[in-house]
Order: C-alpha cells, then sequence, then structure tokens
C-alpha cells in the first residue's frame, strides 16, 4: 500500500471549522484529499497545561516533491493564522507530514516518516482507521500493530 498520509490538530478557536479551512486552503494547493479520518478530541499531549485538541488523518495525493508539500503546508498554516510560540502549545492549526508514500527523510527541517508515529495515540488511532494496514517503511510494522505496541495512555475519543 501506498500513500501520503498527514495529521491535522487544532485546540484554539472554532476547532472543527478550523480543520476545514486547513483542508479547503490545501486543496487550493494541488492537493487533492482521496481519504480522511473521523475527527479525534485528545488531551494535549507532551505540554498538558492547555484545551484539547481535535485531530484528523487525511490521505493526499499531490505531485509536489516532499519538500514542496512542507513549504505548502508551512504556508497554509501561516495563512490560516498559526503563530508559533512554544514547542508542543497551543494552536490554531498543525500539519504534520506522516507518511510520503514509503520514502525516508530525514534532513533538519523534514523528518518523514514523522518520528512520533509510533508514540502518539492521537496519530494512530485516526491512522489505523483510514490505513490500518499501511507498513511504516522505518519499523516495518502496519499502523495497527503500532497502536497496540504503543505506551501512549492518552484518551482518544471519536467525535463524529
Amino acid at each position: 500500500m501506498d500513500g501520503i498520509y498527514l495529521l491535522l490538530g487544532t485546540n484554539l478557536g472554532d476547532k472543527e471549522k478550523n480543520l476545514s479551512n486547513a483542508i479547503n486552503l490545501l486543496e487550493k494547493h494541488q492537493i487533492k484529499v482521496a481519504n480522511r479520518s473521523s475527527l479525534y478530541e485528545t488531551a494535549a499531549w507532551g505540554k498538558t497545561n492547555q484545551p484539547t485538541f481535535i485531530n484528523q488523518v487525511i490521505q493526499i495525493e499531490t505531485a509536489l516533491t516532499p519538500q514542496l508539500l512542507l513549504d505548502t503546508i508551512l504556508s497554509v498554516e501561516l495563512k490560516l493564522g498559526r503563530i508559533r510560540k512554544e514547542h508542543w502549545g497551543e494552536r490554531l492549526i498543525d500539519i504534520d507530514i506522516l507518511y510520503y508514500h514509503n520514502q525516508i527523510i530525514e534532513t533538519p527541517h523534514l523528518k518523514i516518516p514523522h518520528p512520533g508515529i509510533p508514540d502518539r495515540r492521537f496519530t494512530l488511532i485516526p491512522l489505523v482507521e483510514i490505513a490500518k494496514d499501511y507498513i511504516h517503511p522505518k519499523l516495518r510494522q502496519n499502523q495497527e500493530i503500532l497502536l497496540n505496541n504503543c505506551e501512549d495512555s492518552l484518551a482518544v475519543n471519536k467525535i463524529n
């Protein structure tokens, strides 16, 4: 199985609208949404004294290279009002590249697959919903196995 997967997250303002606006802007930049998970509410991970998040995984199709996709994502985040104040802090929108087909990329500004995937239930649960058999190119395990082995204990609740 092949694919490009993004994780969207937000914990400020109208959270569902933030996700919808992000998807609409991505689709205006040579990015087609091929599949999307349900929305999931989770407690904040890393820095816990902040509002809960809503997260969603989308599978996309694009001819953009990984670096151009990252540049586009950063542009979309900026257009939606994302201000990077602190690591793991509150945010109007956060978009991460989880997988770009089976590529492994490790540069100072771009790491694919996203290094946090195996440690975060809020990423793995929506991934399992839409791509449970997708194989992590470095760990050689599918998303369902990664979720079963994940030690993260934060609750992840489907909201739609």
